[in-house]
């Protein structure tokens, strides 16, 4: 089977440049309008991201830009993830510029609904964490989430983040709690 991002027999065939056990990280391209729609439509994905809840189609589109845009510029992106066993799209996992710093990072990811409770967040995350210092230069991440979102608290606790502060984050337009760990190089 060709990897080129196609379709075969209901599987997505991707290349990979990082795996972990279960999970194969690829780069958003121009002609992933479709996957896009499949995580960013989905308000159980989006429940948190944006004050109403919901991605509109312009709203995707410029996401997908964003993330294209980021990896062309910086070599970072909320990178799309893959069940290896399956082909299909689990989310999004990396890292985006935080503000106008150089070496701080945001990361975070974004998972369908399907892959809630398996432990993907977290693999996903430990892998990010430990690939991009060998891309990029990063001293700090950030993270932060929506304050009903309690599964992201434990799991950034969990992977070593300590909570700095609530700031506001004009997409919800509520006070988010913020996180920071510190990356060895």
């Amino acid at each position: 089977m060709k990897s080129n991002g196609k379709a075969v027999k209901g599987r997505i065939m991707r290349n990979y440049f990082m795996k972990t056990e279960r999970i194969g990280f690829s780069h958003w391209k121009p002609d992933d309008r479709e996957l896009a729609a499949l995580l960013w439509g989905d308000p159980d994905v989006t429940r948190y991201l944006c004050a109403d809840g919901r991605f509109t189609e312009e709203e995707i589109e410029q996401r997908l830009e964003t993330e294209i845009s980021n990896y062309e510029k910086y070599k970072i992106q909320y990178f799309p993830m893959f069940e290896l066993c399956s082909g299909k799209l689990i989310g999004c996992c990396g890292l985006r510029p935080f503000e106008d710093e150089t070496e701080i990072f945001e990361t975070g990811f974004h998972l369908r609904k399907e892959f809630w409770g398996k432990g993907l967040g977290e693999e996903a995350s430990r892998a990010v964490t430990a690939y991009m210092p060998t891309v990029i230069k990063v001293t700090e991440l950030r993270a932060g989430h929506h304050p009903e979102n309690t599964a992201s608290a434990k799991l950034l606790k969990k992977l070593g983040f300590e909570h700095i502060g609530d700031g506001f984050y004009p997409p919800t337009g509520l006070r988010h709690p913020w996180y920071r760990k510190n990356i060895e190089q």
